[in-house]
This record gives structure tokens, C-alpha cells and sequence, in this order.
């Protein structure tokens, strides 16, 4: 499908969604890379699931969750299951194949709210790769997004004005976890992680050495869901004016997900 182009931006959205989905079941069967398996307790991963839930909806987000798949271990990060723009929503193809069922009921559920584009085979994406600053993408080619992945993510959407920038990510899954959008002028990032380079147009902020995992955050305006575990970069983002709430995400965080994972989030 060809993709479409509109000659005008769209308004501030009147309501902000976060798309959810519980805690699978099978979470314990779940893909690792980067981490060594370890026992995860699925009743306090659920409690936790929750408390996230509530925590978005401080920052002014609908939450609105999709069935359990819980035959799906990786279901719960439905982040990596599309990269929604104002325009549309391009349904990915992860690039672990076990999960490449997830997509299925997120996009059926997003087809209300966007004309819908798709991945195709040879190309992996997850959009746990894909960071958003106003019209410009920033892509990092990992084990799960690969270079045709990128590809038919940037041409489906430049006919729309969004441009996509490419830099690998080392020792971390996803280019989010290396770094994370704040705002329409600063990342917070882990230099180690990915090339800052990519960056060039914009301020960022550091994590603190300590907490070398600490990059992915959830920011809306001016407030911030971190980490729990990481009181010194939470500290680092108070120092520059954001408000910022700890969320424990710990049990989910044993396969291998982050805050950002754990929701779609986008305007209507």
C-alpha cells in the first residue's frame, strides 16, 4: 500500500491513549539476550503491571488494555509491536519470531485510531528501536531491527516528511535502552550504549555511570516515569526541571523490558 500524504499537520490531540496488555502467564519462557534467566515472580510482575497502569494515568493517559495473550511470554511489551506516527501506525515484524503474534491484536486494536501499514519479510523492526522527536526518527539497527527494517520503515513514512536516522546500539536490546526522548529538545542516554552522535540536534542528558540501565523513561511534558532502581539519574532529571515519579518495574525488567515497553502511547 502506497503511503498517503497529508498536506497539513494535525491538531494537539484531544486525548492521549496508552495501550496495555497484562503480564503473560508464560513471562517466565520469555527472549533473553542480553540477560541471564532468572526466576520471575508472576503475581508481584502483575501487581507491578498495575501500579505502572496507575502511573500513567497521572500523566494524563486513557489507559486501555488488550486481552491477555498468555501463551505469548513477551506479550506484555506491546511497545515493540508498531511505531504509531500522527498520520498512521506501521505494524512491525519483530525480529524475534516468537513474537511476531503479538502484532496481530495490536493492530487490530489500533485500526480505529490510524490507517494501518505493515513490515514485511526480509526486514525486522521492533519498535522498541525507534525513538520520535517531532518528524524525525531515530532508528537503532540491533539484534531484533535490521537494515531492511529501517528502510521500509523510512519509505513508508517520508512521503509524509518524517526522516529516519540510523546508528547501532551495543550491550543493550534496543536503541531505548540506550536512550529515551524527554522532550522536543533533549534525550536522556548512555553514551556507552549508542553512538550520542546521532543526536547531534539535540541537548541530552547523561544517566548517572551507576545505573548504566537507566535510559529508558516515559516522559510526557514535563513529567517522567524512571526507574525505581535508579535514584541517581532520577535525581540528574529533577536537577533540570522535570518532574519525575518512580516506577518499580523490577520482576518485568528480569525479561529484559523497560518502561517505555510496557505501553503504546500517541494522540487522538
Amino acid at each position: 500500500m502506497a503511503a498517503r500524504v497529508l498536506s497539513s499537520p494535525r491538531a494537539q490531540p484531544d486525548m492521549l491513549i496508552a495501550l496495555t496488555r497484562p503480564v503473560s502467564a508464560s513471562i517466565t519462557r520469555c527472549e533473553l539476550t542480553h540477560l541471564q534467566r532468572r526466576p520471575i515472580n508472576l503475581s508481584l510482575a502483575a501487581k507491578q503491571h498495575d501500579q505502572y497502569e496507575a502511573a500513567l494515568k497521572t500523566l494524563g493517559c486513557t489507559v486501555r488494555r488488550l486481552p491477555a495473550e498468555h501463551d505469548l511470554p513477551d506479550a506484555v511489551f506491546v511497545e515493540d509491536a508498531a511505531v504509531i506516527v500522527d498520520e498512521c501506525a506501521v505494524i512491525t515484524r519483530p525480529g524475534a519470531a516468537s513474537r511476531r503474534p503479538e502484532t496481530t491484536s495490536v493492530a487490530a486494536a489500533l485500526r480505529r485510531y490510524r490507517s494501518l501499514y505493515h513490515v514485511e519479510a526480509p526486514g525486522t523492526l521492533d519498535g522498541g528501536d525507534v525513538l520520535r522527536v517531532g518528524r524525525s526518527l531515530y532508528l537503532g539497527v540491533s539484534g531484533r531491527t535490521n537494515n531492511d527494517g529501517a528502510k521500509q520503515l523510512e519509505h513508508l513514512l517520508a512521503p509524509m516528511g518524517y526522516t529516519v536516522k540510523c546508528s547501532s546500539v551495543r550491550g543493550c536490546l534496543h536503541l531505548k535502552s540506550a536512550a529515551s526522548v524527554l522532550d522536543g529538545e533533549q534525550v536522556l542516554l548512555n553514551p556507552a550504549l549508542v553512538d550520542a552522535a546521532i543526536f547531534e540536534r539535540l541537548k541530552w542528558i547523561e544517566v548517572s555511570p551507576e545505573e548504566p540501565f537507566s535510559a529508558n523513561v516515559l516522559c510526557i511534558g514535563r513529567k517522567v516515569l524512571c526507574p525505581a532502581s535508579a535514584p541517581r539519574t532520577r535525581e540528574r532529571l529533577r536537577e533540570n526541571g522535570y518532574d519525575v515519579l518512580a516506577v518499580d518495574l523490577s520482576e518485568v525488567a528480569k525479561a529484559e523490558g523497560g518502561l517505555t515497553c510496557c505501553s503504546l502511547v500517541f494522540g487522538v
